[in-house]
């Protein structure tokens, strides 16, 4: 229960700008900067799936300050996500209140967070609260310095983009991120619809790679960094198994970092999974990358991670 005084209600989008100052006050705390915009924040409150009113909480202090933000989100495949930021006494409260939910929503499911690797009072609550580490995920970074050349196709690769590939890029996306964890394939449509309504991804930001006219890698970027850290994002970049050692993952690579250089942009960032079930890692160390930050996935489950009711 929350001390007398305070309450607690859903999140709507109107709450959104409150949500990012609380957001940003607390990684600033944390990391020493802010980590997140008001597009974000907006994206995630309009994901499709998430049902706000049901699945997100706020809580305010006697004097009608925001303390705390904790949702839930129900991935699929008995896999449901959350999150908390909140200071006590607001933390356990939001603890409480997304693992209730994530069990309605998928009852003897596994429960996934994430923070960040210098969050001792974070990583504390979610020990308290029955998780225990999964993964690790580095953000990697590479600063664009000068010109560079462009990249080179491997031979038979050639790339298409935009929204005519879409289809082909979703089918190459589940199939080549299937193993990978936490990964959860949305339906085409839903997908599809996410993109759209994205406000930080453009269309041109898809590409598929084509091995002899067979689709084989894709690459999704977006401008998730753009205003914060005036880089590009990738977002995903995958190839499937029959295609891999040939150089394709790296052209990828090469072709967003081409196309941010392009823009005039500082850099390029993404996330890698340090348990990887492919050498994802050292391909973009060896790409000139490196780890500016760690996130630490925490898992709640009915088995170690790995064990027999893993989706």
């Amino acid at each position: 229960m929350l001390p007398p005084g305070h309450s607690s209600r859903p999140a709507t989008m109107a709450d959104a700008e409150a949500i990012l100052a609380l957001v940003s006050a607390y990684n600033e705390r944390v990391i020493g900067r802010a980590d997140t915009t008001l597009d974000q924040i907006r994206t995630d409150l309009a994901e499709p799936g998430f049902a706000p009113e049901t699945d997100s909480w706020l809580v305010h202090g006697p004097d009608g300050a925001l303390l705390g933000y904790g949702w839930a989100y129900h991935k699929g495949a008995g896999q449901v996500q959350v999150d908390v930021i909140a200071e006590p006494p607001a933390v356990d409260f939001l603890f409480a209140r997304v693992l209730a939910r994530a069990d309605e929503m998928s009852p003897g499911g596994v429960v996934d967070m994430g923070f960040y690797r210098a969050d001792d009072a974070l990583r504390a609550a979610a020990e308290r609260h029955g998780f225990a580490p999964a993964t690790a995920f580095h953000r990697m970074r590479i600063d664009h310095d000068g010109d560079a050349d462009p990249p080179i196709a491997p031979r038979g690769v050639t790339l298409r983009s935009g929204r005519q590939v879409a289809a082909a890029a979703h089918a190459v996306l589940v199939e080549s991120f299937k193993d990978h964890f936490g990964w959860v394939g949305k339906p085409f449509a839903d997908w599809q619809t996410a993109l759209d309504d994205n406000p930080v991804f453009d269309w041109p930001g898809l590409t598929v790679a084509e091995l002899d006219g067979t689709p084989v890698g894709v690459l999704l970027t977006n401008r998730e960094f753009v205003e914060d850290e005036d880089c590009g994002y990738v977002a995903d970049l995958g190839v499937l198994k029959e295609a891999r050692g040939r150089g394709i993952a790296g052209f990828l690579l090469r072709t967003a970092f081409a196309a941010d250089r392009a823009a005039g942009l500082r850099g390029t960032i993404l996330h890698v999974d340090t348990n990887n079930t492919t050498p994802a890692l050292s391909l973009y160390e060896n790409a000139g990358m490196r780890p500016v930050l760690v996130i630490d996935a925490w898992r709640r489950a009915p088995h170690p991670f790995g064990g027999p009711d893993h989706p």
